[in-house]
């Protein structure tokens, strides 16, 4: 992958966490809720962001499929090999709770497979990227690129795994969306391992858990979009993790017919 298009993902990705901070801590903003059709809340920090991540993506030579963009039908996507898919402010439940754990995320998808992905945490300022040809990274601390070259940034990060190991089973669950059937699957665990962790958290944060080797697993069995995990999933490939459909030994795939994810359970090979 061009290393330009990497530092242009990482570089939008930036600007957006930016523009989603003014919003946030805008002691006036009401940030605009409204709601879409399936009833999720749309935030005026969503709009901000998804608006300057596409000045940076259109400058590239592959379309954008974003969860706040025009989403063309399958007949037009199906022509796409490579394509950016975007979630400009994942986590909005936890933006507008004010709890920090909301994320910005930008995928690189070649033949439905997640190349590269980078995943921003404003708050936090922590970023994470990962291009499967070359590793995952995890940097602190970083509110912009100041003109550095991608080896300079990997210079400064950490690379992925990079916690110790625990003794412990740790899994790591969803905050807003914990479902009665990964309860039981989490059960299920304690079964099986004396000691069993549990981490709750926001956005795409769970699956950087498992990036970085803090936690083992984590499953999903309630409704995401492809752009809730294409980033993510580059990372954790990237990371030496996969993200598995429920049940099988077959990875998510992107760019489908229908944009709906099946149940998956991010873990480590």
């Amino acid at each position: 992958m061009q290393t330009e298009y990497i530092l242009k993902a990482i570089d939008a990705a930036l600007a957006a966490g930016k523009e989603i901070l003014n919003v946030y801590n805008d002691p006036s903003s009401d940030f605009q809720i409204e709601r879409k059709a399936d009833n999720s809340p749309l935030t005026l920090a969503d709009r901000k962001a998804h608006e300057i991540i596409m000045t940076y993506l259109q400058e590239t030579d592959y379309p954008v499929l974003s969860e706040e963009g025009k989403h063309l039908p399958y007949e037009v996507r199906a022509k796409w090999d490579t394509l950016w898919i975007v979630d400009p402010l994942d986590g909005t439940k936890e933006f507008i709770k004010q709890n920090g754990e909301f994320t910005v995320n930008i995928a690189l998808v070649e033949k439905g497979i997640p190349v590269f992905g980078v995943i921003y945490v404003p708050v936090k300022e922590t970023l994470y990227w990962g291009e499967v040809a070359t590793g995952a990274y995890k940097m602190e601390g970083v509110t912009g690129r100041a003109d550095r070259s991608l080896e300079e940034m990997k210079a400064s990060a950490f690379r992925m795994p990079c916690a110790g190991t625990h003794e412990t089973f740790v899994l790591v669950a969803s905050r807003s969306h914990l479902s009665v059937e990964t309860e039981e699957y989490i059960e299920e665990k304690r079964k099986i391992y004396p000691h069993v962790e549990l981490i709750s958290v926001g956005s795409s944060i769970k699956i950087c858990k498992v990036c970085e080797g803090l936690a083992d697993e984590y499953p999903r069995f309630a409704p995401t979009m492809e752009w809730d995990t294409a980033a993510g999933h580059a990372i954790a490939k990237a990371s030496g993790a996969e993200i598995y459909q429920a049940g099988k030994e077959e990875p998510l795939r992107y760019n489908k017919p229908d944009l709906l994810n099946p149940w998956f359970i991010v873990k480590r090979n």
